[in-house]
């Protein structure tokens, strides 16, 4: 048996194949290479001593997912990872992101279904709550995305649930990260966004390694311990093992389940820069300016159900954190190179 692992090489597919390998599970992985490369597989490959097998497919290729799945007939779940991911950029280019992630989903999901293969765990998110009444986060909140790559995610949501209501015979297991930062310990593989980031870690890690001249910190009026935004930072390893709970847990129930994965605490802009000063002794210089529309004083999870049912919580604090994001940055100056 198997797993396809769509969006394999990125951030977080990455990690989960390396935990796969690592627990003596067989992944199969699918990516554009269209925000990774494929040289991921190689530092996987020295982690684990296992190489997954990989195939360039892009989820728009119908024909291209239904030749994995005939190639690799041992297949039986799929962790979806793959899809476009920026905020803001999904705001200026909806059309963009509406097509690739959705309709991207409905490829993958037709073909899963002509293989016979009706076990899915999906890389979903918190920005499908939008700002929340209150904190900390449970999974049955209000559902509000506030801009369309939170739209995509929460109409993918309802689309499997729809095919799970509609064949008994389906697993869907709904996975709403809140922030994924960290590295694996190895220092071999981590997050390596092209251009400027769009998350706060990795922009952090450019102004240590002098690649950009400061942080920018948008807004310091915000209702909270230091008038910075909280969010609730979870490592990246934390979020890979608990795709494999997930895995487990959908092996043995059928219909839908949706599972907050968050650290239950919040932490602000200025805590995160304190934390990865105190990993490297640098100085991370910041300036502040105007808030981003949208942005929200807090937000941070309730991890509570996935601690009952799929047995799993953080175990990594900020410290681990950001120790482990610095280790990458330092050994990996500039990501995966060319």
């Amino acid at each position: 048996m198997a797993v396809l692992v769509t969006g394999g090489t990125g951030f977080i597919g990455s990690h989960t194949v390396a935990e796969l390998l690592s627990a003596g599970r067989e992944a199969i992985v699918i990516d554009n290479l269209s925000n990774s490369k494929e040289c991921v597989l190689d530092r996987i490959e020295r982690i684990t001593g296992k190489r997954p097998a990989f195939r360039k497919v892009d989820l728009l290729d119908p024909e291209g997912l239904e030749r994995v799945f005939a190639e690799f007939p041992q297949i039986d779940s799929v962790i979806h990872f793959a899809g476009l991911k920026a905020v803001g950029e999904s705001v200026s280019k909806p059309l963009l992101y509406y097509e690739n992630n959705i309709f991207g989903t409905v490829n993958l999901c037709k073909a899963m279904e002509k293989a016979g293969v009706k076990r899915i765990v999906f890389s979903s998110s918190a920005t499908v709550y939008g700002k929340p009444d209150s904190v900390p986060i449970r999974e049955d909140f209000p559902l509000r995305a506030t801009n369309p790559y939170g739209e995509t995610k929460l109409v993918i949501e309802r689309i499997l649930s729809d095919i799970a209501a509609a064949d008994p015979e389906w697993s869907v297991s709904v996975l709403r990260y809140f922030n994924p930062i960290g590295a694996h310990e190895s220092g071999l593989i981590g997050e390596d966004p092209k251009g400027i980031p769009n998350n706060l870690l990795p922009y952090i890690m450019k102004v240590a390694g002098g690649k950009l001249p400061c942080l920018s910190v948008f807004g310091s009026d915000y209702h909270t311990h230091d008038g910075t935004g909280v969010r609730d930072y979870i490592h990246v390893v934390d979020l890979a093992k608990a795709h494999l709970c997930a895995l487990d847990r959908a092996a043995a129930v059928k219909g839908t389940e949706v599972f907050n994965l968050g650290t239950g605490k919040g932490y602000s802009v200025l805590d995160i820069v304190a934390a990865y000063e105190k990993a490297t002794g640098l100085k991370i210089p910041y300036r502040i300016t105007d808030r981003r529309p949208g942005d929200i004083d807090e937000c941070y999870a309730d991890p509570a159900k996935a601690r009952e049912l799929l047995g799993w919580s953080a175990q990594y604090g900020i410290d681990r954190m950001c120790e482990d994001s610095a280790r990458w940055q330092r050994m990996n100056p500039d990501g995966y190179g060319d």
